[in-house]
C-alpha cells in the first residue's frame, strides 16, 4: 500500500515539474537574458539608436514591462506584424492585444513611448522660430497622425512669421471620410489670431500618406 501511494505523488511532482518549465504568456525563458540585456543596453549607449534594428530598440522598451523573460521573439513578432518600430508603438491597443504574449503592461509601455514621441515632436515644433521646410512639417505630422485608425483633419495655426501658435485636430471621421466645415476653420483661426494655417488630413488606408494644403487665414 505504501509503494502504490507513492507512485501518484511521484507522477504528480513530475507533472508539476513539466508545467513549471512551460513558457508563460508566449515568452520563452532565457537563462542568460540578463547578459543579453546588458549587452544591448551597452550597444545603445555606445553606438546610439541607429546601430540597433527596430526589433532591438523594441526590446529595450519591453525590458521594463517584462523584467524576467526573453523578449526578443516577441519584439520580432510585433515588428513582423505591424511593419516597423514606429508602427508597433502607434498600433491600437486592441490590435496589440491580439499578439500572443502582449499583456496590459506591455501595451502601457508602448503607449507611453507613443505619447512621449508626440509630446517631443510638438515641443520641438513650438520651439522653432519658424516652420523652415515642408519636410519638417511632414516629419512632425507623421509622428502625430500617420498611424491613426480614422481619418483626421488637423490644422496648424501660424502667426505672421510662420511660428506655430496651435496644433489642433479639427475633425475625426471614419476610415475614409472626415467632414470639414470652412466656417469652423476660419472661426478658430480668428480665435487664436492666426495669420496663416496649414490644413492636413491623413489616409488610414494608405499608411504615412498625408495630404496638405497651405492657406491664408481670413
Amino acid at each position: 500500500m505504501t509503494g502504490r501511494s507513492r507512485r501518484p505523488a511521484h507522477a504528480s511532482q513530475s507533472d508539476h515539474g513539466r508545467k513549471t518549465m512551460e513558457p508563460e504568456d508566449g515568452l520563452n525563458e532565457a537563462p542568460h537574458f540578463h547578459g543579453h540585456r546588458d549587452r544591448l543596453r551597452a550597444r545603445f549607449r555606445e553606438a546610439g539608436p541607429a546601430a540597433l534594428a527596430d526589433y532591438e530598440l523594441l526590446e529595450l522598451v519591453l525590458f521594463r514591462a517584462v523584467p524576467r523573460r526573453d523578449v526578443k521573439p516577441l519584439a520580432k513578432a510585433l515588428v513582423d506584424r505591424f511593419g516597423s518600430f514606429a508602427e508597433v508603438v502607434a498600433a491600437p491597443p486592441g490590435l496589440l492585444a491580439e499578439i500572443p504574449g502582449v499583456k496590459d503592461a506591455i501595451i502601457t509601455e508602448l503607449k507611453v513611448v507613443e505619447a512621449a514621441a508626440q509630446r517631443l515632436a510638438r515641443g520641438q515644433m513650438k520651439r522653432r522660430r519658424a516652420l523652415s521646410s515642408w519636410s519638417a512639417v511632414i516629419d512632425y505630422c507623421r509622428t502625430a497622425m500617420a498611424y491613426a485608425e480614422r481619418e483626421q483633419v488637423r490644422v496648424l495655426f501660424l502667426d505672421k512669421r510662420n511660428q506655430l501658435i496651435a496644433d489642433e485636430v479639427l475633425q475625426t471621421g471614419t476610415v475614409d471620410h472626415a467632414p470639414v466645415y470652412p466656417r469652423e476653420v476660419v472661426k478658430r483661426a480668428l480665435e487664436v489670431s492666426a495669420s496663416a494655417l496649414i490644413l492636413l488630413h491623413n489616409h488610414p488606408t494608405w499608411p504615412c500618406l498625408i495630404t496638405m494644403d497651405h492657406a491664408q487665414a481670413a
